[in-house]
């Protein structure tokens, strides 16, 4: 059976002997890690949304007449779930959460470690990070230092904090397993941190830390057969939360800009090959040419293709950053200034059978043609296959298409199916079948 990618409502941990532990406070001789957690839990709180049920956005399960028909009760009743969050910024109450916590929610309630109570404000979310800002009335809050997860190596101790099944908060601990996961979330923008906690529905939003008690990651998702853990979990980096969270503060969103380039790894060396340059791109303008090879970032070191994208989808347009790119034998410094993502020009909008849920329309963008994804029914097959709005579908098969014509008449065909996405600077694949 594959294993099923699952969110995590999370975290928890099985300690490791505390031989293996780095130098720790000790207590009667015995080593703890009390001292740093008393500074940190009071930060972590745990969030309960009432959501809007399904039934709320379907006009046929509004209707009183047809509730009473099939024996309904008389109004649609919402839907309960939990997580948890981070207090990151206490003197303006800001809470940090995972997106997918806060979806559809009609009410947030944080409840704090004192057993406090408190209405929360959604400021704004982002589902390409998983990453959402909520505002809580401030008052004798803590928050949790924010620490370097880009210093983060394999092997580093961490501790995750959050409300596994609702059954309190709960505190355990592990390594880091790897860094700048990616190919989990087909938004797009990941970097994410392993870890081999033990990971249960309960703990996403929650907080996972090193041991000097600095906040480098927002526990995210497991991987799991059944919905239980098996050693493999996911944390957002708290550096490209930070960056998520500074445009939902300024903008109630986050506002992509673009680079213009196609990216890949390369085969056992770190770094970002730039396989493709968009004409009159920012990239273009900048210097950069196709095979250059990206270290870095900003003065920060570059992994491979993922990291880059991610960290390159959380810059806001009019920002220039500094690229370090091996050229051959050379290195250069390169400056780039983020452009604007392109609106598609769209005609039309229309369905078609293999996408269906998605609302279609020919579509130009600078000089190019292709298809424009105006609207996707949530719960669809073209949501389900990884179709959002705002998608321009350039190809099938890495054979260009043009036109929605086109597109319906590649798709009837039989044999593999995969659509060529642009999503704002992303180039992805959604595999059909």
């Amino acid at each position: 059976m594959k294993p099923a990618l699952l969110p995590a409502l999370f975290l928890a941990f099985c300690v490791p002997a505390a031989a293996q532990l780095p130098a720790v406070a000790t207590r009667d001789g015995i080593p703890t890690l009390a001292p740093v957690l008393e500074k940190v839990t009071p930060a972590v709180v745990n969030i309960a949304v009432l959501q809007r049920s399904p039934e709320e956005q379907n006009p046929l399960l509004r209707d009183p007449f047809f509730r009473r028909f099939f024996g309904l009760p008389s109004e649609a009743e919402p839907q309960i779930s939990a997580g948890s969050g981070v207090i990151v910024d206490a003197k303006s109450g800001h809470v940090v959460t995972n997106a997918h916590v806060v979806q559809d929610a009609r009410e947030i309630v944080v409840t704090l470690k004192d057993n406090r109570r408190l209405p929360a404000k959604l400021i704004g979310s982002d589902a390409g990070t998983d990453i959402a800002l909520l505002k809580v009335q401030p008052g004798n809050l803590v928050e949790a230092k924010l620490g370097d997860s880009q210093a983060l190596q394999v092997g580093d101790f961490v501790l995750a904090i959050g409300n596994p099944f609702g059954i309190g908060q709960t505190v355990t601990s592990g390594i880091v397993s790897a860094l700048g996961r990616s190919g989990l979330n087909v938004e797009g923008y990941e970097d994410f941190i392993q870890t081999d906690a033990p990971i249960n529905p309960g703990n996403s939003g929650g907080a996972l830390i090193n041991l000097k008690g600095e906040l480098v990651g927002i526990n995210s998702a497991i991987i799991g057969p059944a919905g239980g853990n098996v050693g493999i979990g996911f944390a957002v980096p708290i550096h490209l939360a930070r960056a998520v969270m500074g445009q939902l503060v300024r903008f109630g969103e986050v506002r992509r800009g673009r680079l213009g380039v196609s990216m890949q790894d390369l085969p056992g060396r770190e770094g970002a090959a730039i396989a493709e340059i968009e004409t009159n791109s920012p990239a273009a303008q900048a210097g950069l040419r196709k095979g250059d090879v990206v270290t870095a970032l900003n003065g920060r070191p570059v992994r491979g293709a993922a990291e880059l994208r991610a960290r390159l989808g959380v810059i806001p347009a009019g920002e220039t950053v500094e690229l370090r790119v091996q050229r051959g034998k050379e290195m250069i410094a390169v400056k780039a200034r983020i452009g604007e993502v392109e609106a598609a020009k769209a005609a039309g909008g229309k369905s078609i059978p293999g996408l269906a849920g998605a609302a279609l329309a020919d579509a130009q963008r600078g000089k190019e043609r292709a298809v424009l994804v105006s609207a996707v029914e949530a719960g669809s097959a073209a949501f389900t296959a990884g179709l959002r709005p705002g998608d321009l579908i350039v190809g099938v098969n890495r054979r260009r298409v043009a036109s929605v014509q086109e597109l319906a008449k590649l798709l009837s065909g039989s044999g593999r199916l995969a659509l060529n996405v642009m999503r704002g600077d992303f180039q992805l694949t959604i595999v059909l079948r």
